[in-house]
């Protein structure tokens, strides 16, 4: 999928793409808090980003290879909640809504994060009914 940095981006944040998870994506890292990393990687599964994707995934959890064409197409993200366990851990709550095959779905998650030499890692997440 073309994303043009002028374009919204597509987290949902209300800043355009170059101002907003572009430059993560690019730099590959530097996210200030859990849900900075959280929203760049919604976005990078609307742009279909499987580098970005993995290599923002701890290496204790993450899969050998990501499979991005699934025909989901995202819809949107809302934050519900972060918590910041302690410097180093945080967790963030949040809804995505996408479509496949014409039918909408909405993913209800909390994620964990944890932060290693200044850089922050997605671990895990709970998924919910």
């Amino acid at each position: 999928m073309q994303h043009y940095t002028s374009d919204p981006c597509p987290c949902g944040s209300g800043r355009r793409y170059a101002d907003c998870c572009a430059w993560l994506h690019t730099a590959g890292g530097g996210e200030s808090n859990a849900e900075a990393l959280m929203r760049s990687r919604y976005s990078a599964y609307v742009l279909k980003l499987a580098d970005y994707l993995l290599a923002s995934w701890h290496p204790s959890t993450r899969p050998p290879s990501l499979d991005l064409d699934d025909g989901a197409r995202w819809l949107g993200l809302e934050i519900k909640a972060c918590r910041q366990q302690d410097e180093s851990h945080a967790s963030v709550k949040f809804v995505a809504r996408y479509r496949i095959d014409g039918r909408g779905h909405r993913l209800r998650e909390t994620s964990r994060f944890v932060r290693e030499a200044g850089r922050w890692f997605y671990v895990d997440g709970e998924i919910a009914a």
